[in-house]
């Protein structure tokens, strides 16, 4: 297998598509406005982002094997890799395509970058709910930065009426049965990786499924799939858009109900389902899934330091500033940040799934698609999600995808300060399910 930082020496500039160029740089510039990079000539650009190689004891240069594929040409990636190809295809769930484009259609570079980016518009455009087009996009962008470019049958996406497809040449690097619950990221292609990355559209923490199967989770679809095939040498996920079923007890019912009818969450129509042994055996499968997501959040939250190193820079910047702000906090706050340090280290405060409706999910997914948001942007988001109800620091984190230090500190102290927010229960900084609602009177003002 060709490593993606092999140096093509006879491949140059006049090999790549400028266009391309053009859009990832500015793509660049607008999630980096002030990065030196900038200002860089295309070729010395090209070398910082690892799409152009230098050959140290010949002094020859030339364009990297991951350079081709994002920046290049069908025509001209093939000679070096004549397996490449891409594929988009969708149908209404018979034999004939509804649309369908590839490669090597010759209307666009066919390149992997203009693949994404139209595949993405694709999505967007097609799925009405923000954090359904943005697992399907992170599934994308997970079957392009691990496939094996050299192997046979190329990189495919399937939309159909029930499910999608996603199939690339390669065999995963990790074990079937923990891509779901990885956090160790293993890389075939490391700059391609780099370049997406830069761009903020993937991360090197090996969570993109993991997140792919909690939020599937929380719109109740069944757990998406994944099949290696050996001999073909190929790794097909399947993303189904049809809910799977699951008892539900008694006991969970009037629990549900009650959270239903409090919150005007959009899940209190549920279904009594059949108790067969077919659906017990989903049952299971669903609980299991549902508890592994629990326990492993705590982790998780303790994780992100690692996972997100640019945003926690511009966190700790901010904190600077806040503690500052922080030495004359009113009394009630400060106890108030003592009860939710120790709520977060006690293991049994975990957030419930059910009580997150897709209305709450969705307001945040800007949030969880950018690590490195505004202040301004974020309190807004944080704003709009407390319209719709009052919610718990641990469902802040959960929702931005933040950890609650970082959620705190940053946002809700200050919010509280401006009276934006306040406590469900202000006179009870301590209290089990305190919360932070939106203070309709400071509209009112």
């Amino acid at each position: 297998m060709l490593q993606d930082n092999l140096i093509l020496e006879h491949y140059g500039l006049n090999e790549l598509n400028f266009d391309t160029i053009k859009s990832y740089r500015d793509r660049f510039a607008e999630v980096k406005p002030a990065h030196p990079w900038n200002a860089l000539e295309t070729k010395e650009f090209l070398y910082k982002v690892g799409a152009w190689g230098k050959v140290r004891d010949t002094h020859k240069e030339g364009v990297t094997l991951a350079g081709l594929l994002l920046f290049s040409e069908e025509r001209i990636i093939t000679e070096v890799l004549p397996q490449y190809f891409l594929e988009y295809r969708e149908s209404k769930g018979n034999e004939e395509w509804t649309e369908r484009f590839t490669s090597q259609d010759g209307t666009w570079s066919g390149n992997i970058f203009d693949f994404y980016f139209h595949i993405h518009e694709i999505v967007r455009n097609s799925e009405p709910q923000p954090s359904i087009a943005s697992s399907l996009t992170e599934v994308l962008i997970n079957m392009l930065i691990h496939a094996d470019y050299n192997g046979e049958g190329g990189v495919i996406l399937e939309k159909q009426p029930s499910h999608y497809v996603f199939s690339n040449p390669g065999l995963l690097l990790v074990p079937t049965d923990s891509v779901f619950s990885n956090t160790v990221s293993q890389l075939r292609n490391p700059n391609i990786v780099k370049l997406f990355s830069l761009l903020g559209l993937c991360e090197r923490s090996g969570s993109g499924l993991k997140k792919v199967k909690q939020n599937w989770s929380l719109h109740h679809y069944k757990t998406p799939a994944i099949d290696q095939d050996v001999s073909m040498h190929r790794t097909v996920v399947t993303l189904s858009l049809s809910t799977q079923e699951r008892q539900v007890s008694s006991s969970e019912k009037d629990t549900y109900h009650t959270s239903a009818t409090d919150s005007g969450n959009n899940f209190k129509d549920v279904e009594k389902y059949q108790n067969t042994p077919e659906n017990n055996v989903e049952i299971d499968s669903y609980n299991k899934n549902k508890y592994s997501y629990n326990k492993g959040l705590i982790e998780e939250f303790k994780s992100y330091n690692n996972d997100v190193n640019s945003f926690d820079k511009e966190d700790n910047y901010y904190n600077n500033e806040s503690n500052l702000y922080n030495n004359d906090v009113n009394s009630y706050i400060n106890n108030h940040n003592s009860y939710n340090n120790e709520q977060e280290e006690d293991s049994s405060n975990l957030v419930n799934v059910e009580n997150i409706d897709t209305k709450l999910w969705d307001i945040a997914a800007l949030a969880r698609e950018k690590k490195r948001l505004s202040p301004n942007q974020m309190e807004h988001i944080i704003l709009e999600l407390c319209k719709e109800k009052p919610l718990m620091l641990k469902e802040f984190a959960y929702l931005l995808e933040r950890t609650p230090d970082g959620v705190r500190n940053n946002y809700l102290t200050k919010l509280l300060r401006k009276g934006q927010l306040q406590l469900k229960y202000p006179n009870q900084p301590n209290h089990p399910k305190q919360a932070y609602l939106f203070n309709k009177k400071d509209i009112e003002k």
